[in-house]
């Protein structure tokens, strides 16, 4: 997985291999079906090549301050450079709906290419017809269109579902290969120069944006590219945010947890608003809100654990006929998470409100009434158990950081009452049931063996999510202090940091989860171990593949990724622990 980058265009998102092979793309949408699935089915799920004929290697970077990439190929014949992007449009103008470019640009001596297009629709349960409009190659089934635009690119032929070519490159001389799409809505065929314009205007509009955010702080290289990557996976139309760009890549190689992350989760809410804000994201950070309150209305006031970016909440699990990544099977589109009880969404939820409420200084009078409803809510809820943050299949339980974070939703819509921005006629009715779940937690959810806070209550067993709490402001501060050194203990090895300990209702084991380690370096920060933070913090850094990118897990044994990849809540970690590292290494030195 480490081979992988990623390009995107606000709507969906593909990978692309070191080899330049573009082995995972959904379209029209992130969360649509993939027409290029080779990632998780090698032999049928296909996927769009392009390589020299003759052995080479290859470097690879983003253009500066861009999601566009470019793949430098180097031969003994001589190299050439491809560069990549799902273009930006504009409006004014008739363009294809998505549009996958690729330029390819004669560096030195002359280098012999192949390309081919394999179209698989719908996870590739949908035939593939193949034919051609003006000349042009085109792959349609139902009411999907492809067609493959090449310039200096060979003459395209088409066989066996395939749509393919070869050329050589001197140097100076530039190729163009296009793949513009359409559902159901005609196909836009394109011209060359409009390729050419649409290429340079996208690299140009993604260098605008970064120009107007904020950060000067430590690790300013990671937390640009981890803000490029979250804008990646925002759905522009929506303002949804991904969890992840891809489905079921393994948590571990042969196991079963593969699940897929191309949804909204709740639990990501407030580290994304924080990271809008932080780093100067006004409008990323009003339509995610917004969207989180429109999605989130139409099932109050319970709430999902995830939504669909278009703000629906059914996404039934089912599995693929498909290998699976390294044959790492099941491959499931859709998360049955979503009908799981979560306790912890709802401190999520009002937290994201009240940092909301502190940039924008008001609330509306309906969203106001809501975060009520939620506060009354989480005042009966709080006493059941869950399946938790990390969405166990296991039998529901009293996880501890289930009940810091419905402390949390008290505490914040306590706070948010108080400066007069929501109805305060049930805070006193907060306040009782705020200390009761202290209460809970320091009775039942300490151990004093382990002078840890510990997963569930009455156990023994060890979490690194309880450090969100203390993130967000819950606990003693001996107990928080001498819980960050259990954990470390027990849960880290070097940089990786396991999630937890004891059973979850799956077989098998994972990787250490990078958010978890990102979580210890800010809370070692916050508890004045500075020299301790940052040195996590270069460790984790460093860990990113060579563009820049992480994903869920890793293998701390190899150090391959593993899970689902570029993963948002990773990237969003990054932010948050390079932020506060940063503003603590400001207070030391005044």
């Amino acid at each position: 997985m480490r081979e992988y980058a990623v390009i995107g265009d606000g709507r969906t998102a593909a990978l692309v291999a070191r080899d330049g092979s573009v082995d995972w793309l959904g379209l029209p949408d992130l969360d649509s079906p993939a027409v290029f699935g080779a990632l998780l089915d090698a032999p049928g799920g296909g996927g769009f090549r392009l390589e020299p004929v003759v052995p080479y290697r290859t470097e690879r970077r983003y253009l500066p301050g861009t999601n566009v990439l470019e793949t430098t190929f180097l031969t003994h014949t001589g190299s050439v450079r491809v560069t990549d992007a799902l273009t930006l449009h504009d409006d004014t103008a008739l363009t294809p709906m998505r549009e996958l470019l690729r330029r390819v640009d004669g560096l030195s001596g002359s280098v012999p290419l192949r390309w081919s297009v394999k179209p698989c629709f719908a996870y590739g349960t949908h035939r593939t017809r193949l034919a051609r409009r003006a000349g042009v190659p085109v792959a349609t089934a139902g009411s999907s269109a492809l067609a493959v635009c090449a310039w200096d690119a060979g003459e395209p032929e088409c066989h066996g579902g395939v749509i393919s070519g070869r050329f050589e490159l001197p140097q100076g001389r530039r190729a163009m290969i296009a793949m513009p799409f359409a559902e159901q809505e005609p196909l836009v065929l394109p011209a060359r120069r409009e390729c050419e314009a649409r290429l340079d205007g996208t690299s140009a509009a993604w260098r605008s944006w970064v120009e107007g955010r904020l950060y000067t702080g430590r690790w300013h290289q990671a937390v640009m590219r981890s803000l490029l990557v979250l804008k990646l996976l925002v759905h522009a139309p929506s303002g949804a945010i991904a969890a992840a760009a891809t489905t079921s890549l393994p948590e571990e190689i042969g196991g079963e947890r593969n699940w897929d992350y191309r949804f909204s989760w709740v639990r990501d809410s407030a580290f994304t608003l924080a990271a809008f804000l932080r780093l100067g994201c006004p409008a990323e950070a009003h339509a995610y809100f917004w969207w989180l309150m429109h999605a989130s209305q139409l099932t109050h006031p319970d709430l999902k654990v995830l939504y669909r970016l278009d703000g629906g909440h059914r996404t039934p699990e089912r599995t693929l006929p498909w290998e699976g990544y390294r044959r790492s099977g099941p491959v499931r589109i859709g998360n049955a998470a979503a009908g799981q009880a979560q306790l912890d969404i709802y401190g999520e939820l009002v937290q994201t409100a009240w940092l909301y409420a502190q940039a924008a200084g008001r609330l509306d009078a309906d969203v106001a009434r809501r975060l009520v409803e939620l506060a009354d809510l989480v005042c009966t809820r709080w006493r059941q158990p869950d399946s938790g943050i990390w969405e166990v299949r296991s039998t529901p339980r009293h996880f501890t950081q289930s009940k810091m974070m419905c402390w949390v939703a008290l505490d914040r819509a306590a706070d948010l009452a108080r400066r007069g921005l929501i109805p305060d006629q049930h805070v006193d009715r907060w306040h009782a049931a705020r200390d009761e779940i202290t209460a809970f937690i320091e009775t039942r959810c300490f151990s004093s063996a382990r002078d840890s806070y510990v997963r569930a209550a009455d156990g023994e067993d060890l979490d690194a999510a309880v450090l969100l709490g203390h993130l967000y402001g819950y606990g003693d501060e001996r107990r928080i202090r001498s819980t960050i050194t259990t954990l470390a203990r027990y849960l880290r090895h070097g940089p990786y940091v396991d999630r937890y300990s004891g059973e979850d209702g799956l077989a098998g084991g994972e990787g250490a989860f990078l958010a978890c380690s990102f979580w210890l370096a800010e809370s070692l920060a916050r508890t004045g171990r500075l020299p301790e933070a940052i040195e996590l913090m270069d460790e984790l850094v460093g860990l990113a593949n060579d563009v820049g990118l992480y994903s869920e897990e890793i293998d701390p044994a190899t150090g391959d990724f593993l899970g689902n990849l570029p993963q948002g809540l990773s990237h969003l970690a990054l932010i948050s622990a390079a932020g506060a590292i940063t503003g603590a290494s400001k207070d030391a030195s005044r």
